[in-house]
């Protein structure tokens, strides 16, 4: 590329612009990106219209039990994923040619990992103080992970920079089981229903992602994909230490919604969760970005060194400069946004939100750096960071 010179920056930039137009790798990766990108905010939006239209619905009350049993449930869901999710997918990038065994093995995994939740649940639900109807709640959003199990596929998907089947799967289910909580909130339906809704949109999005698999596929999936113990045992032995990091994670991330509600009860469970899922929506960000260049990151070191750390350091600069903007935005206009979208009813919510916007700035670098541990295959450390 030629050296931009003095007083002809437009010209330079029209033909960065040119460069990158011809350049196949960053138009592969910017149409990834760009279908991860839409659809996180196309569920955002879909998400925080029905969510919060369900939160008016339920009242503080209902909903922070609802919130509760999302957040029992989230404290284990480490487990049924098994830490796979970016091993799998190094994995793939390094040897297409296990795809079959990799995507079969990690789905068995995962599939146990799903039923040791509910066998964990059922036996902790027993010396919990929450009533029968919280249990409830508890096992049938617990049995979502089941069908959570098919996610494998997407790892498939994101190594062959494909995210825009992922996309069709994932917006598909979001129509049906929004227009469904709509449909539940017209009818006045209680609140168990809701929690359903919760484990229907997993099977819709399972089924979604075999349809896309099959169809881009031409061997038989159920002849192909099959258990392999000594690839299983290898996913685990890297795994592990991300087994343990995401039950940290859950703990910091759900914690608070759980004893909130035995210190305070469920009516401050629901003022605290609004504010936290305004505060959530934008995470999505982050992980689009992060999940979509990772395979450019690791690409890159094949290059070079210096090239690999380029990227990481561009990756970081992009994650802070996204976050503070956003932050700084939301701290002034919290009490606002809050009684527009939920209400007088979840008045105290812009407290709440005011404070927990700024816990963004350390998610997105947290998502950013934490693709450099994967990288790098030093996932005990990684464990050791998050724990401490």
């Amino acid at each position: 590329m030629k050296k931009c010179c003095s007083g002809k920056k437009i010209n330079c930039l029209l033909e960065k612009i040119e460069s990158l137009k011809n350049n196949h790798g960053f138009i592969r990766y910017f149409k990834n990106t760009s279908w991860l990108f839409l659809e996180k905010v196309f569920r955002v939006l879909v998400g925080l219209f029905v969510g919060i239209w369900v939160a008016r619905y339920l009242g503080p009350e209902q909903f922070g039990s609802f919130s509760f049993a999302q957040s029992v449930v989230g404290l284990f869901t480490a487990i049924s994923t098994l830490g796979l999710d970016s091993i799998v997918i190094r994995e793939l990038l390094k040897d297409e040619s296990k795809k079959n065994d990799l995507i079969g093995t990690s789905f068995f995994l995962k599939l146990m990992g799903a039923f040791a939740v509910l066998i964990i649940l059922t036996l902790a639900i027993n010396f919990s103080s929450s009533d029968i109807q919280t249990n409830t709640l508890v096992f049938i959003i617990a049995s979502a992970t089941i069908f959570q199990s098919f996610n494998v596929i997407d790892f498939y998907f994101q190594s062959k920079v494909l995210s825009k089947f992922v996309v069709y799967s994932n917006i598909i289910g979001l129509f049906i089981s929004s227009l469904i909580k709509v449909i539940l909130i017209l009818n006045e339906a209680p609140l168990e229903s809701f929690a359903w809704v919760v484990l229907f949109d997993s099977f819709v999005l399972a089924c979604g992602l075999m349809y896309f698999y099959i169809k881009h596929n031409s061997e038989s999936i159920l002849k192909n994909i099959k258990f392999n113990k000594k690839i299983a045992m290898c996913l685990l032995k890297d795994s592990w230490p991300l087994i343990l990091t995401g039950m940290v994670i859950s703990i910091y991330m759900k914690i608070d919604q759980i004893m909130i509600k035995e210190i305070l009860g469920s009516v401050a469970v629901g003022q605290y969760a609004a504010a936290v899922r305004l505060s959530d929506a934008w995470y999505f960000i982050p992980t689009v970005i992060a999940t979509s260049l990772f395979p450019a990151i690791i690409n890159s070191k094949k290059i070079s060194e210096e090239l690999y750390y380029e990227r990481l350091q561009k990756l970081y600069n992009l994650m802070v400069l996204i976050a503070i903007p956003g932050a700084i935005s939301m701290y002034f206009i919290s009490d606002w946004v809050v009684e527009i979208l939920y209400g007088n009813q979840y008045y105290e919510s812009g407290k709440v939100l005011l404070i927990h916007i700024w816990a963004g700035v350390f998610v997105f670098l947290g998502v950013a750096s934490g693709k450099w541990y994967i990288s790098e295959n030093l996932q005990v450390l990684y464990f050791w960071r998050v724990f401490f």
